[in-house]
């Protein structure tokens, strides 16, 4: 017997085409260390020559903002750079820049890191929890960054050793003020080792590493 034509077959005889069923991979969930580091940003403010020049730490400053950024990337710790009006003033320290990988560079003409729409924006798209602060100057861009993020709400953290300032006595007296505030100021060194929290993290070796490396 010859098959019936297409047209005439019955509905139960007629193929079927079956959807290729879509399946969808959920990401594995993020332990609490690892959600903490990806709420957290480290932002770097105006590490520009031509503010670094008249920082009398210089060097030590540039040594122990180098510590931050080698030890955020080994723990993948966001980073972003602000610039004070780069067309006149320059880029950031290119020696840092190579550091942070491939980092997020934001130009503002605020002092305040957050004061600046791009930055703030980005801040909020990235479901920030946390600041970690470094950078110059300190009673000015780093002052008035600090004080912007606690008001936004952000747990912030000044990094200490990070920071730098033409008249220490200016920096001391606003660092005590954002203390009073709420910001907490602490050293690189204390900082990542509270993220890291021990020693089978597997960062703690080559963290360790970079603490010899640093002093």
């Amino acid at each position: 017997m010859s098959a019936l034509p297409r047209s005439v077959r019955p509905e139960w005889a007629r193929p079927v085409k079956v959807p290729t069923p879509v399946i969808t991979l959920r990401p594995e969930p993020k332990s609490p260390a690892q959600q903490e580091i990806a709420e957290a940003l480290l932002l770097c403010l105006d590490l520009q020559p031509a503010f670094l020049a008249s920082i009398p730490e210089k060097p030590l400053l540039l040594a122990r903002c180098s510590f931050a950024l080698e030890a955020a990337a080994g723990l993948g710790l966001p980073v972003l750079f602000t610039e004070q009006v780069p067309a006149k003033l320059g880029g950031t320290w290119p020696d840092l820049l190579k550091l942070g990988g491939r980092p997020e560079v934001f130009g503002k003409n605020v002092f305040s890191a957050l004061g600046d729409e791009k930055t703030a924006a980005r801040i909020r798209a990235g479901g920030v929890k946390r600041l970690f602060l470094c950078g110059i100057e300190t009673p000015i861009c780093v002052f008035q960054t600090a004080q912007a993020a606690l008001a936004a709400g952000l747990e912030v953290t000044v990094l200490s050793d990070c920071i730098g300032a033409r008249r220490s006595n200016d920096a001391a007296t606003a660092l005590d003020h954002l203390a009073k505030s709420g910001c907490s100021i602490l050293p690189v060194e204390t900082v990542f080792y509270s993220l890291i929290k021990s020693a089978s993290h597997p960062f703690f070796r080559p963290f360790t590493a970079l603490v010899k490396k640093y002093g």
